[in-house]
């Protein structure tokens, strides 16, 4: 039997602006909001409900692509396996719950059809396994599976490694958790015959791991050929052993490519996926299936010996994540890579500042070990509100204050910011001044904020990451890129507090405004008198409250405000352009028609 699986790679780095936990505007990803709303566009939703098309054989003649019209509306996750990283998942939940919820559905549909689920798990944040800690691998692994069973309501049997990047270590830690299998690019595994089917790994601890190698060439000219313009041809390549003499040897071909392939890198190439695989089905020689239930058919007995460490985009092991080893996309350009290493050597560091303020604070407050309970986060870390102080009052003694808990959660919170400062995304493309760098220095501004320890970290980290520069001419530095646009310029509690009173005073009522539950007292009816606002943060439940007055309307609305019972009484001018960017849009939207509409009359302040 040829067995064929197409496995979808789905994942978007954490974009969320680290204070407010809202995605900004990312203005190359016009039209849409953001990348996220436009892959979810192009690809995710679409492969939710893929389009089949008949063809139109009178017309094909003069024109190939010619159809006839719909024949079948497909959901491809209840027929293709699929990974979603859990950053992805936690904008998912937010903005696009029926995208989300068609992953699930599809997952529910392939356990009734085969058994096993098309849905495997990933770790939580797409770091590069063995270039990470035993310790961030553990977590990132455990927060992965966490997440996994709250979304899809089972154990996972899988796991995807970000980049397909492996080696000894990472395969056991993996191994440990108790999965069952991953897929690998088939240069990344010694001793296979080729034939697609699951092979073993083990490991120096006695412990094993199903690897399925993916058809390396069908994966290169579907992601990056012309195989998605030609539906027949893709069929063929998905089974290419049906004239085979020795049909009876058990064959697989794995497609496993990034599901961003089908849809946003490839227009209509969801359709064109659906129609090869509705092709494939009537085959009597092939079935399609997923990689769960090609393992559990056909348990692996050769033993190979895996490539370590090894990745699926890089030629020389994992260096592309940590020093200018030539891969980079832009081929025609020399290599300028030389920032990477600096820029790894920088977080690397915060990190292990990071790491010792949580676990001296920790120890003090947590009742079990404090490693543990960052383990045990995973259960909520893409909840916020009630489910993260429940969980922090359960990890510690029963008399904490309130200030252990907002405290406890702030450490969770300083673990959860420095994860995110290893995303892969920066250190895979070219240049350094690049948004997918920007996003790690927010995070790592995050991270030392909530260390407590700000003061002294934040100068020192600039001249950590001062040597992070492509060495070029004029060229930028990821501490230059860190103080002008990672760094808080402005306090986002304040803005969003401003931004409040700013509605109130309109009559608009803002029971949250991001990531802040929001307050407004009532107003006292002289028009000189203040308005007051408290906000508490729903990830760490810090509150605080101020005093204002609002000023202006449309682009001049200005907001002069103060923290209540603050010792220096500092007042702070916001202007809307500085507010929460939907309340600036709620704000300025009734002035879309009048003249004051196209005058700026406070410019950008960075």
């Amino acid at each position: 039997m040829h067995s064929v699986v197409v496995h979808h790679h789905l994942y978007q780095p954490p974009r969320e602006d680290p204070w407010l936990e809202v995605v900004p505007t990312e203005p190359s990803a016009a039209p849409d909001h953001d990348w996220n709303t436009r892959i979810n566009r192009e690809c995710y939703a679409r492969l939710a409900a893929a389009e089949a098309h008949l063809r139109d054989r009178r017309a094909a003649a003069r024109d190939p692509d010619a159809r006839a019209g719909i024949a079948r509306v497909v959901n491809l996750y209840a027929w293709c396996s699929f990974d979603v990283g859990a950053t992805l998942c936690e904008w998912l939940d937010a903005e696009a719950p029926d995208t989300m919820r068609a992953m699930q559905e599809g997952d529910a549909a392939s356990m009734r059809r085969w058994g096993h689920g098309n849905a495997i798990a990933a770790p939580y944040h797409h770091v590069i396994l063995p270039l990470a800690s035993p310790r961030e691998r553990a977590t990132e692994i455990r927060w992965g599976i966490r997440d996994f069973r709250r979304r899809f309501r089972r154990e996972p049997e899988g796991m995807w490694l970000p980049e397909c990047a492996a080696d000894e270590d990472t395969l056991d830690a993996v191994a440990k958790e108790g999965i069952a299998f991953t897929i690998l690019a088939p240069y990344q595994v010694h001793g296979h015959d080729g034939s697609g089917m699951p092979v073993r790994w083990r490991g120096a601890s006695g412990r094993t791991l199903t690897i399925v190698p993916y058809d390396g060439s069908l994966a290169g000219d579907v992601a990056f050929g012309g195989l998605l313009r030609d539906a027949p041809a893709l069929a063929r390549r998905l089974t290419p052993y049906r004239d085979a003499g020795d049909a009876h040897l058990d064959r697989c071909t794995t497609l496993a490519t990034d599901g961003e392939t089908f849809g946003h890198h490839h227009k209509s190439g969801d359709s064109t996926l659906t129609e090869a695989l509705s092709m494939v089905v009537r085959e009597s020689s092939s079935r399609v299936t997923n990689s769960a239930a090609l393992v559990a058919k056909y348990p692996a007995t050769t033993d190979v010996r895996l490539v370590s460490p090894s990745a699926w985009s890089c030629a020389h092991g994992v260096e592309r994540w940590r020093s200018n080893c030539g891969c980079r996309l832009d081929g025609s350009k020399p290599p300028a890579q030389q920032w990477r290493g600096p820029l790894r050597a920088a977080i690397e560091r915060l990190s292990h500042h990071a790491h010792e303020v949580f676990e001296h604070e920790g120890r003090a407050l947590f009742r079990d070990d404090p490693w543990d309970v960052r383990d045990r986060y995973g259960d909520v870390v893409a909840q916020d509100g009630p489910a993260l102080e429940q969980f922090a009052r359960r990890e510690l003694p029963a008399d904490a204050s309130d200030h252990h808990v907002q405290r406890a959660r702030e450490l969770l919170e300083l673990e959860r910011a420095t994860m995110r400062t290893f995303t892969s995304c920066a250190w895979f493309f070219d240049e350094v001044e690049r948004i997918e760098v920007r996003q790690v220095l927010r995070y790592a501004a995050r991270s030392i904020e909530l260390s407590g320890h700000a003061s002294r970290l934040m100068p020192e980290f600039v001249q950590w990451l001062a040597p992070a520069t492509s060495g070029a001419p004029n060229s930028g530095s990821a501490s230059e890129l860190f103080v002008r646009e990672a760094m808080p310029h402005r306090d986002a509690t304040t803005c969003a507090a401003a931004g409040a009173m700013a509605c109130a005073s309109m009559g608009i009522a803002t029971p949250r405004i991001a990531t802040f539950d929001v307050t407004v007292a009532a107003h006292d009816e002289a028009p000189s008198a203040p308005w007051q606002v408290t906000l508490a943060h729903r990830r760490t439940g810090a509150v605080r409250s101020f005093v204002g007055h609002v000023h202006g309307t449309g682009p001049g609305l200005t907001v002069d405000l103060s923290e209540a019972n603050a010792d220096t009484g500092d007042t702070h001018g916001i202007n809307v352009h500085e507010f929460p960017e939907a309340i600036a849009r709620q704000l300025l939207r009734p002035m879309a028609l009048s003249d004051e509409a196209l005058i700026d009359e406070v410019g950008p302040t960075r």
